[in-house]
């Protein structure tokens, strides 16, 4: 297997979702002290700002949603596939889950609606691309 653009993309992409739990488990620790923050998270993590719980459900979503794209490129990876369009969706997705956590963590509505899409859409196009190339 060729070392890709796609799969440059898929680790940079890795790697930042790798850091997205240090915003808010900083902000436990900030709130509730470094003890509390170490513990399970539970009803006694009613203090811990909105834009923490925010970074929180945001790192989820990524994770999520790395989950169906990530084998999607080590499959293209696997047969060979790296076309300009599987580029391209790399790119996109990558930028499109910087985007999503961002204003998701900010609490920007529109936007962090319109960044899911764009990465939803990057997934698309690699299992689009995949399907057509084995039939």
């Amino acid at each position: 297997m060729k070392y890709s653009p796609e799969l440059h993309l898929l680790v940079l992409t890795c790697f930042a979702t790798a850091l997205m739990w240090l915003p808010y488990v900083a902000a436990r620790g900030k709130t509730l002290g470094p003890l509390s923050a170490m513990g399970n998270p539970g009803p006694a993590f009613f203090g811990v700002p909105t834009w923490a719980q925010r970074a929180k459900a945001a790192h989820a979503n990524a994770v999520e949603n790395l989950v169906v794209f990530a084998p999607l490129v080590l499959i293209a990876a696997a047969i060979g596939i790296s076309t300009p369009a599987t580029a391209l969706a790399s790119k996109i997705y990558f930028v499109a889950r910087v985007v999503h956590y961002v204003v998701y963590t900010a609490g920007v509505p529109v936007v962090r609606t319109l960044a899911f899409l764009a990465g939803f859409g990057a997934t698309v196009t690699f299992a689009v691309v995949i399907l057509r190339s084995v039939m």
